[in-house]
């Protein structure tokens, strides 16, 4: 298959397209000059014309000139990610409109934690948000409940910290709600939809109300406390924010709900480091985090999973989330989504519920292969001529569940091909995030009163768990999704092509494996999921894993990138 299409994407390994990022790197950067010296035509220059000639200035020149010559240098031992020697990591090359929409925008700074900081990249950052919860197949429609919304992050380690942090938020609501009701007697409020009374039931079945129940109370709590006085509606909502966990802490809260345990994690044994990293930042320990095991595919076990949740009802142990990976770090390989999806349905029916986090960091651009153009599922059938393999069935129900999932991780600077840091974290319903709303005086003007939830987010650091982003970052994604739209057609044409690649890598281990039998056995332990392929080699004769994992450790040693000696020493490179 003709890889002609593919040549204007990138700057090239031999770095072809120079000329294309000379053109517009310098277009653009005449262009900003310009604004700057349009501001205001009439000001003079602040930097007169003779200062390029002083010793101060030519010094200052020199130095700089100096130390980023000496970064130049540095920089060349650096991973050659953009070679096709290079194997064995989530990077690549990264797409040119990306590239230059960065740099571009770094130029003006713009600061997206607040649209007065960032009046034209705001809004992108909110439009690359709404495209990635159409390629996951949430609703993005505001006249439709519940609408899904997105924004950037510094990558998945912070997206995943978000998800954790708005499930615990929702999920110990409540208990909160019920403490603040109960204490203002004179409140005639209305009841959770599971029908019982919220005077009387037990705090377990708080714990277990899902997630459109407690949302939905709240709505209506609060549209009753609109009829009382301004007063009234000030203390109430005074006493709520007080019983919250946000404001006792984890220490204080769980001492006024002594019957209340800790609420736990599930997910596979297979995920990533910064699940471990999230627990402890959030508070809940990792103790809390209960990994369930895997399959022979390195999948998420679904039977396993059953089996914990009947004993953490059992026990009456809340259940915060169970998160299914969509391509793990080390394998690849894609958890069962929709076994977890219809799990979250069972389980609910018998009084135990839980939100589902997909960890898509990896696989999550790998959906723009199963959407055409219209925004639609794609068949299996259509989708497998484009491949020898892919998708199995297995893999299409998976992606084919994200719709249903309560949120999602997703990294643009992975098969998005866009420079670093851009993670993003995208959840089905938006509502939720006024859980976590966080209001700072000198940032966010607490005189305005939005009522449109767009609006709101145009406050974007109240929602989310950073601060201070870059805009070049959203920028980046902004431009790249609408030259290579999230379809079958745009990005998923390239991911496609990086899953064929992997089909005749796959068929070309046999023969490999077959001249080298006389010396090391190669074998391919799991068939690839995605894009990514993984091998298992143990020199003839050793019985010893031990033996067998210092083989494959000299073996990387061999391909590693080493700091002090040239690139070119390297046939192939990996790390």
């Amino acid at each position: 298959m003709s890889e002609e299409w593919l040549y204007p994407y990138y700057l090239g390994p031999y770095g072809e397209n120079d000329h294309v990022i000379e053109r517009y790197l310098l277009t653009f950067l005449r262009d900003h000059v310009f604004w700057r010296r349009n501001l205001h035509p009439d000001d003079l220059p602040a930097i007169p014309v003779s200062a390029q000639y002083t010793h101060e200035f030519t010094d200052f020149v020199s130095r700089m000139a100096q130390e980023l010559h000496a970064l130049s240098s540095d920089l060349k031992r650096s991973v050659p990610w953009f070679s096709p020697r290079y194997l064995g990591h989530m990077a690549s090359d990264l797409l040119m409109p990306g590239l230059l929409a960065q740099v571009i925008t770094t130029f003006y700074n713009p600061n997206n934690v607040v649209e007065d900081a960032s009046p034209a990249t705001l809004n992108k950052e909110l439009e690359v948000g709404r495209q990635l919860a159409e390629m996951f197949g949430f609703n993005t429609d505001p006249a439709e409940y519940p609408c899904a919304w997105g924004h950037l992050t510094s990558g998945g380690t912070v997206a995943n910290y978000e998800a954790l942090w708005q499930f615990r938020s929702a999920k110990l609501y409540p208990l909160a709600l019920r403490d603040t009701l109960i204490a203002y007697a004179d409140f005639e409020g209305p009841q959770p939809r599971s029908g019982f009374d919220y005077r009387t039931c037990t705090p377990w079945q708080l714990l277990n109300l899902e997630l459109g129940e407690i949302m939905g109370w709240r709505r209506e709590v609060f549209a009753v406390l609109q009829n009382k006085s301004a007063a009234y509606r000030r203390t109430f909502i005074q006493a709520l924010k007080a019983n919250r966990f946000e404001n006792r802490g984890i220490i204080d809260f769980f001492r006024q709900h002594q019957s209340v345990k800790p609420p736990v994690v599930l997910i596979a044994s297979t995920a990533h480091y910064s699940w471990e990293k999230a627990m402890k930042i959030m508070g809940l320990g990792t103790h809390q985090l209960v990994p369930i095991a895997v399959d022979e595919h390195m999948r998420l076990d679904a039977g396993a999973l059953h089996e914990t949740l009947a004993r953490c009802q059992m026990e009456e142990h809340p259940v915060l989330a169970v998160v299914g990976v969509l391509g793990t770090t080390e394998f690849g390989t894609v958890d069962p989504i929709n076994a977890l999806i219809k799990a979250r349905e069972e389980w609910q029916k018998q009084g135990l519920s839980f939100f589902v986090h997909v960890d898509a960091a990896f696989g999550g651009y790998m959906a723009s292969v199963f959407r055409n153009k219209d925004g639609k599922f794609r068949k299996r059938s259509e989708i497998r001529k484009q491949f020898q393999h892919f998708p199995s069935k297995h893999v299409y129900e998976a992606f084919k569940a994200l719709a249903k999932a309560d949120s999602i991780t997703v990294d643009p600077h992975k098969l998005g091909y866009l420079p670093y840091p851009s993670g993003a974290f995208v959840a089905r319903n938006r509502e939720v995030s006024e859980l976590i709303a966080q209001d700072a005086p000198y940032v966010f003007d607490v005189a305005a009163q939005q009522t449109d939830f767009s609006d709101k987010l145009r406050n974007l650091g109240k929602y989310i768990f950073e601060g201070s982003k870059p805009g070049a970052s959203a920028a980046a994604a902004f431009v790249t999704h609408k030259v290579v739209p999230l379809n079958h057609t745009g990005m998923g044409r390239i991911i496609g092509h990086t899953i064929r690649t992997c089909e005749a890598l796959f068929e070309a281990i046999g023969p490999f494996a077959e001249r080298w039998k006389e010396r090391v056995l190669v074998r391919i332990p799991i068939e690839p999921d995605t894009n990514l392929l993984c091998l298992a080699m143990n020199p003839v004769g050793n019985t010893h894993l031990a033996g067998s994992n210092a083989f494959c450790r000299r073996v990387f040693q061999d391909l590693k990138i080493r700091p002090q000696a040239p690139n070119q020493n390297n046939p192939f490179f990996a790390s």
